[in-house]
């Protein structure tokens, strides 16, 4: 059994990703387990309070999971010495400024991302967390997925040699809610609510990027919105002001190029909602969420261009899955029970928020680049 509890501000649960994700599959899931173990065998228990606009979806999903603490009133939360977390699911328009009055508390800070509406904004939250002394995390749900791990254990076993380019796809079809309800909530196609898939994902490809290939050093990108009219939750059809596909080209220090398609107009022809193939040169990979698949330099075939004939060969029977050799836990409460062992001293967590600048700004350079018609550089981001 846990021998002390941690209290956390969860701020956001009623949403799709801070209920679903956050609360249910780490924070309850937590505490189901008894816990997070640390490093000297103790444990410590979670102890959230819900926190929110919507009283009654509160006190509702409250209700359903055994959770005792819920409010509506941010500043009565941040008020409470007992929870020194705060974590952030909200829109992105309201994120910045919550956040600030959750460092001013002398809160530590697990926020999704983006972190706040744009680059300056991710760096005052940044500097405001450094000049308060408070520890600060950013959601990197995508390292800790069973695919990526595998993906990582052959780059850091030097299976792929030189690493050549990566090539990712994302992105499914989201109905437009006029006869299908859509997938995603409206804001996600408002521009003026924060929606975008470049804010959305260009913050998730940096990170990945970074961690396994290489600092993104220059971006070439279109974005575009292919649907300009939705349906909203009340089947009333609205303007889509926000982009809904995004094409890349990111330069990757070390000279490896990746291109990375990303779109909520595609349907997908894939095994898995994202893929992301490796070439080295001496082996290439597949990784998606879960699988992970390989073929080594020897066990390369020898296709021949003939458009004469069908091709004989099946390809994809011809690469190896890479195993688990292991047990994957979900990546979002993986990644919540490193943030809580950091807090602790018991570990580092070095996703903070300048981790997040980086990949704001990666989407604002994307966006720059569709924009301008040009190639962009990132130069570096400091405090």
């Amino acid at each position: 059994m846990a021998s002390r509890s941690l209290g956390i501000i969860m701020n956001g649960v009623t949403g799709r990703m801070g209920y679903r994700q956050h609360l249910v599959r780490s924070i309850l899931a937590i505490r189901d387990q008894g816990g997070v173990e640390l490093s000297d065998g103790s444990r410590v228990q979670v102890d959230p309070i819900l926190l929110g606009r919507n009283a009654d979806r509160l006190q509702k999903i409250a209700a359903r999971h055994g959770v005792e603490r819920w409010t509506t009133d941010l500043d009565e939360a941040l008020g409470n010495q007992d929870d020194p977390i705060y974590f952030d699911a909200q829109l992105t328009t309201v994120r910045e400024q919550a956040i600030l009055k959750a460092i001013a508390a002398g809160k530590h800070i697990y926020s999704e991302k983006p972190i706040a509406d744009d680059v300056e904004g991710s760096l005052r939250l940044a500097r405001a967390a450094r000049d308060a002394g408070v520890k600060n995390g950013v959601v990197h749900d995508k390292l800790y997925l069973p695919g990526f791990l595998k993906l990582k254990r052959l780059i850091d076993g030097g299976f792929f040699g030189r690493i050549l380019s990566v090539r990712g796809e994302f992105g499914y079809w989201v109905f437009e809610g006029d006869w299908q309800p859509s997938q995603r909530p409206t804001w996600n196609y408002r521009k003026e609510d924060g929606g975008g898939i470049s804010t959305d994902m260009f913050p998730h490809w940096n990170y990945i990027l970074e961690n396994l290939f290489g600092t993104v050093e220059a971006v070439t990108a279109r974005v575009i919105t292919h649907i300009p009219q939705r349906w909203d939750e009340q089947g009333k059809p609205y303007a889509a002001t926000a982009d809904d596909a995004a094409y890349g080209i990111f330069e990757l220090s070390g000279g490896v190029i990746a291109q990375i398609n990303s779109s909520w107009t595609t349907r997908v022809h894939r095994d898995e909602l994202v893929e992301f193939h490796v070439d080295g040169t001496e082996g290439s990979a597949v990784a998606g969420l879960h699988r992970c698949v390989a073929q080594h330099r020897a066990q390369t075939p020898r296709p021949v261009w003939n458009p004469d004939l069908v091709e004989p060969m099946s390809f994809g029977q011809q690469w190896n899955p890479v195993p688990d050799n292991g047990e994957f836990d979900n990546g979002f409460k993986a990644q919540w029970e490193q943030f809580i062992r950091y807090v602790l001293n018991d570990g580092d967590h070095p996703y903070d928020f300048l981790a997040g600048v980086r990949g704001l700004r990666l989407a604002e350079a994307g966006l720059q680049s569709s924009s301008e018609g040009r190639r962009v550089e990132l130069g570096e981001v400091s405090l």
